[in-house]
């Protein structure tokens, strides 16, 4: 089957190469009994894989399953796996099959595998590697022919590394790896969806669909999506029920896109960019771009009063003018000091230069490192906000998941 009549059966839309690819490796390793591991972030449509791969696959008749690693508690998750025997735990009155048990022949979707306990996970290892398991509360070897399909929006290896994902699982479940694309990695899709979005909800409740002028496709585009093509349905169903207008703008579009980080900060989108769109992939290269334009800046104004301080006459109108409007300077007299710039600037406090010492100041070169800096932003927004993280969250511009992530990742003591 090609990779168009997949997308038209599934329900697949978009066009963008990685997507294709993606699509081509699932129908590729359908055939196979081998064990697939579908990465990408949430919202992707991950789930639809593992139905692609199952449906093109010799097992499409018998059952297929999927469950949730991160639904269910780590007391029970392997009673709901592999089954228990009756008064094998409080509350176990009857034995129960588990799913490996119940599916045996088809094929189970383990979603956010990442999540699943170290216990957990040594059953599962012996599963792919012989096809045995053992109840709860038995001693019996029993015998499944399951195929394992998995998903994850972590980073397994990561994991690996820290200890939450055993290494040899981890290689054995990525033995075909497919990676969904995240939809800000494919923009010329972004409006396609909309439009089947749009276009469904209308159908459904026989209204008129919404269409978006050239704006607001601009505009949708533009917006990074981090919930994925989730977002973007429940943005086009929200859209296609409260909007006043049947030809939608961008002001009437950027009315339902969320506040963020992107937004917060300035515009720093390059016209005639390689993709089109002139827009920065992620925050970090956003942040990096605005703090070397910040110390570029800073620079040059430590250029200019080593000039005033070497030659005190030169402070003149010419000098005045070569810095920004919201920079000021005042001559202050002091017993040690002849004339002594004070700046204040958006970006530094005010700094007293001594004749001294103004060459050891503008030798320092001030940390360009990105994630100095964004730990800096994410301690000076939890100090500001008393340690509130949603708050944090919202002035930083990200959601408070990223913050809870990036708190564990710089290992910020709240």
């Amino acid at each position: 089957m090609d990779i168009q009549s997949i997308k038209n059966r599934f329900g697949i839309i978009g066009n963008a190469p990685a997507l294709n690819y993606a699509i081509s490796v699932a129908a590729q390793v359908a055939g196979t009994d081998l064990s697939v591991l579908i990465v990408g972030e949430s919202g992707v449509g991950k789930e639809v894989f593992s139905q692609v791969i199952h449906t093109l696959s010799a097992r499409k008749h018998n059952p297929f399953i999927a469950v949730n690693c991160g639904a269910i508690p780590e007391g029970t998750i392997d009673s709901e796996l592999f089954g228990h025997e009756k008064g094998s735990f409080t509350g176990a009155v009857d034995s129960r099959k588990g799913y490996f048990e119940t599916v045996s022949s088809g094929t189970i979707f383990l979603d956010e595998i990442g999540e699943m306990p170290l216990g957990t996970q040594a059953r599962l290892l012996r599963v792919l590697e012989t096809g045995e398991f053992i109840r709860v509360g038995s001693s019996k070897v029993q015998k499944t022919d399951v195929r394992v399909i998995a998903a994850t929006n972590k980073d397994l290896l990561e994991f690996t590394q820290e200890g939450k994902f055993r290494e040899d699982l981890y290689y054995r479940m990525s033995t075909v790896p497919i990676k969904v694309p995240a939809l800000r990695e494919r923009p010329e899709d972004i409006p396609l969806l909309f439009r089947k979005f749009a276009t469904d909800f209308a159908e459904r409740y026989r209204t008129t669909p919404v269409f978006l002028d050239e704006d607001a496709r601009r505009s949708l585009v533009g917006y990074p999506w981090p919930g994925n093509v989730r977002e973007l349905k429940n943005i086009a169903e929200q859209i296609s029920v409260l909007s006043q207008n049947k030809q939608l703008t961008a002001i009437d579009v950027r009315q339902f896109l969320p506040e963020t980080l992107s937004a917060r900060l300035p515009v720093l989108a390059v016209p005639n960019s390689s993709n089109g769109h002139g827009e920065f992939a992620n925050e970090r290269e956003i942040l990096y771009k605005l703090f070397f334009d910040m110390k570029k800046d800073v620079t040059e104004l430590k250029k200019l009063f080593v000039d005033v301080v070497q030659n005190p006459q030169a402070l003149n109108a010419a000098s005045l003018a070569a810095l920004k409007p919201e920079t000021s300077f005042t001559d202050i007299p002091s017993g040690d000091f002849v004339h002594q710039p004070v700046i204040t600037s958006p970006v530094s406090h005010p700094v007293l230069l001594d004749h001294n010492d103004i060459h050891e100041h503008v030798e320092v070169e001030e940390s360009l490192n990105i994630m100095d800096k964004e730990k800096e932003l994410i301690v000076k927004a939890l100090k500001k906000h008393k340690g509130k993280r949603k708050d944090a969250a919202l002035d930083l511009g990200i959601s408070e998941r990223t913050l809870y992530r990036k708190l564990k990742e710089y290992d910020i003591d709240e």
